[in-house]
């Protein structure tokens, strides 16, 4: 290890709406929910990633937690700098001497504009990043999952985020086309808290409804080891109490269906505009399903049977995006194609 290397340090950041990994040196070092606590009177920060998360939807006056992405692009610029700032300072606690210079691979929604490219360059830039590379989300996943993404052979990539859902056919290593839906894993939450108030007249939090659906969350009504009921806890809408009810998967599949069927017709629709010579290529391999929508259960079978295509899950899809970014950092100058 060379004395620059101490000077440099290489990181990839999977900038996500829910969730913010970071690769250091091949592992993942920071794993932490897309959020920041502040304190109102003075503006400081908190707390950052699973300690703000704690306090969401929980807070007092003087305290409000702040998501600082929305739908995969950045909606509030000093908080989303004062977080990727305090998720780079995780990864050596340790050393405060001083610190070095960093070299960032960020991944980025392909339906992003200029100005939100823009403004996740300045923000990184304002980190602390003296090199700062983006690469696409459908692409870092494609990596991640471990395509060959230069090779002649058509691939089509879903990547179901927090915020964006990315739908992208690559081949020689670039994308040929794409959809970039602003449907995502943040719908299903807001789709299940809207069906407790409305079937069960019951007031639940954002973070609530994210449990149900990690825990009772399913695409459609009949798949295979059907997850145990549930039990949640909320606000009577009628007596205002608290109260505990049961919900099952049949009840979420049916909540979500139909914003699922939302990102079907983005993967049909996906599929229409594409070549006919890639349309062959696909047909043989599949489709693959990364980020971390795709836990969703029963979503691959539900997009086999409406595509009629096979659909393959990346193993550990919620850090397939990131895997792939990490694979982008580490080989810069093959890749530097890629990044933008």
């Amino acid at each position: 290890m060379g004395l620059f290397d101490f000077l440099t340090q290489e990181i990839a950041i999977d900038l996500g709406t829910a969730n913010t990994i970071i690769i250091h040196n091949d592992k993942v070092v920071v794993d932490e929910p897309s959020i920041v606590a502040m304190d109102v009177s003075t503006g400081k920060i908190k707390a950052t990633g699973k300690e703000a998360m704690l306090m969401h939807g929980k807070t007092h006056e003087n305290i409000k937690t702040i998501r600082p992405l929305k739908d995969g692009v950045i909606a509030d610029f000093d908080a989303a700098e004062h977080m990727i700032r305090e998720m780079i300072k995780m990864i050596n606690p340790g050393r405060s001497l001083f610190s070095p210079s960093l070299k960032m691979v960020i991944c980025i929604p392909s339906g992003i504009t200029e100005v939100e490219k823009r403004a996740v360059r300045d923000s990184a830039e304002h980190a602390g990043g003296k090199e700062v590379y983006l690469i696409y989300e459908p692409m870092a996943a494609g990596i991640g999952i471990g395509l060959d993404v230069e090779e002649p052979n058509g691939n089509m990539v879903v990547d179901i985020g927090g915020g964006t859902s990315e739908i992208a056919v690559i081949a020689l290593g670039g994308i040929v086309c794409n959809r970039s839906i602003r449907i995502a894993g943040d719908n299903f939450t807001a789709d299940i808290e809207d069906y407790m108030r409305r079937q069960h007249n019951i007031l639940v939090g954002e973070r609530t409804a994210e449990s149900i659906k990690i825990e009772v969350g399913a695409a459609m009504e009949e798949i295979d080891n059907p997850p145990p009921d549930f039990a949640i806890h909320g606000r009577d809408l009628m007596s205002g109490i608290p109260k505990e009810i049961i919900v099952t998967y049949t009840e979420i599949a049916h909540a979500l269906d139909k914003t699922v069927a939302k990102i079907e017709e983005a993967i049909l629709a996906t599929l229409e505009i594409t070549p006919p010579e890639l349309s062959a290529d696909i047909y043989r391999t599949g489709i693959y399903l990364a980020g971390g929508g795709a836990l969703l259960r029963g979503l691959d079978k539900r997009i086999s049977l409406k595509t009629k295509l096979q659909v393959q899950l990346a193993e550990d899809p919620l850090r397939a995006v990131a895997r792939g970014t990490g694979i982008a950092l580490k080989n810069v100058d093959n890749f530097s194609f890629l990044l933008r």
